[in-house]
């Protein structure tokens, strides 16, 4: 399951206004220098004709791009593991467990070096005209996957799944989009549609992909990119102009666009934030969760061909279990609420799924078919706990930044434990599973020593 969709996965925190920060952190938190450069100043924002019909339009787009991520998760074992003997899953005289690590590993790759540009650019030309670019590219690398297989080059499948994860930002896009059309849109209501289109996403990936793959390795491919042109369509058609104008009177002050672009990348980059010692302890036990995470995430499918002997369509039926599990989870969550120690709780919730992952490294087939689908529910629970709680704690340094530390964190870790998983798979799937336990519980258990200093 892809890093970005579960770093980014909407929280209660994401609807409603962030709590005060502590004292220290605000004090922490770094002054703004940025006074010689002015920003763009946003398009003035005339009433919505049709402000539902921009709504859906946003939906259906996040739908189709979580989709798109969401495709090659049961496919990709399949086609490597129990492929044909070629030069594509035997690349280079590799093993194909190898073969398939790198193909997982450089997708998250791409989405975090992504993320270094897509959102400055949005906010410097605009949404629309971002979204359509990413689209287009996205549609254009889903070609290129469908003609890297059927042509059987590894190499330009390799690079394909790349730059697709270089387009994937456009969750954190289509939400700024919403928020900048508040109260035309009311918030609230706008992300709770969007949460629902990137579960339905995840839910709808998994299956097209299962179920095309019979037809041919790169129908799934070619299908994902035939989808993305009428939501080019509606894109262009359905949503505003919301190029960014710059004030007048500075435009003789103005440097170029590169360098103005160049400077939002620093200024909004989230690795700075290692600088407090909180959140650089923080960010060390979740990186020891999240390489855990995904190594269910990613090589799930894998340990289900090993081990229960699934194909394409079993493997995308687990999935879609799996996803609504947790959708039901994340839905009781937010009925729930944080309540007063959402550290602590999101510290059990990591012992739980730690147990379950070291449990499925052992389980016998029709047990670890029944885990891995329920396994959703701690790790549902975990992301709705954590992400609300840093949202709260550390306001000062900004809900973007913070947040953004968090995906840069999964996509590290997705990319670290699939280039690890590719060698372990070639023994068993449930090394890696056993990897991945142990990394998850020696981070539940700092977790928990964590939450008695900071609760």
């Amino acid at each position: 399951m892809s890093a970005v969709q579960n770093s980014d996965a909407p929280t209660p925190a994401d609807a409603s206004a962030p709590a005060p920060a502590s004292a220290s952190v605000r004090d922490a938190a770094p002054a703004s220098t940025s006074t010689s450069t002015p920003l763009p100043t946003p398009a003035p924002q005339a009433p919505l004709r049709h402000p539902q019909l921009l709504l859906w339009t946003v939906c259906a787009l996040s739908l189709m791009s979580t989709a798109g991520v969401a495709l090659p998760y049961p496919i990709l074992a399949p086609i490597f593991v129990g492929g044909p003997v070629d030069s594509f899953t035997h690349f280079g005289g590799l093993a194909p467990e190898l073969l398939m690590g790198l193909a997982l590993a450089v997708n998250p790759a791409g989405i975090l070096v992504g993320s270094l540009f897509v959102g400055p650019m949005s906010d410097r030309y605009g949404r629309r005209r971002v979204l359509s670019i990413t689209l287009t590219a996205t549609l254009i690398s889903y070609g290129l996957s469908a003609l890297a297989l059927a042509e059987r080059n590894y190499p330009l499948f390799v690079l394909s799944r790349f730059v697709t994860g270089l387009t994937e930002g456009n969750v954190a896009v289509v939400r700024a989009l919403l928020a900048d059309w508040h109260p035309q849109l009311d918030r609230t209501r706008s992300f709770a549609w969007l949460n629902a289109s990137l579960y339905i996403g995840w839910l709808v990936g998994p299956l097209l992909g299962g179920l095309t793959l019979p037809l041919g390795e790169a129908v799934p491919f070619m299908v994902s990119a035939a989808i993305l042109v009428p939501c080019l369509a509606l894109l262009l058609n359905s949503l505003p102009d919301d190029r960014p104008q710059r004030a007048t009177a500075a435009a003789s002050t103005q440097p170029p666009a590169q360098e103005s672009l160049l400077r939002a990348m620093r200024r909004q980059q989230s690795l700075g934030l290692l600088s407090d010692p909180v959140l650089r302890h923080l960010a060390a036990l979740q990186m020891a969760y999240t390489l855990g995470v995904n190594a269910l995430y990613e090589f799930a499918p894998l340990w289900m061909v090993q081990q229960a002997g699934l194909d394409s369509r079993g493997i995308a039926l687990v999935t879609a279990i799996q996803c609504g599990a947790m959708t039901a989870a994340s839905m009781l969550a937010a009925r729930i609420g944080s309540g007063r120690t959402p550290l602590r709780r999101a510290a059990r919730f990591a012992v739980v799924a730690s147990i379950g992952l070291l449990a499925l490294s052992l389980a016998p087939s029709w047990m670890g078919l029944a885990l891995i689908p329920l396994l959703g529910v701690p790790l549902s629970f975990y992301n709705a706990l954590m992400p609300a709680w840093m949202s709260e704690r550390f306001a000062a340094y900004g809900q973007g930044r913070v947040m953004g530390l968090l995906t840069t964190v999964f996509c590290l870790s997705n990319t670290l434990i699939a280039l690890i998983g590719g060698g372990l798979g070639m023994w068993s799937a449930r090394w890696i599973m056993l990897l991945g336990g142990c990394t998850c519980l020696l981070a539940a258990l700092g977790f928990i020593r964590f939450a008695r200093t900071h609760s």
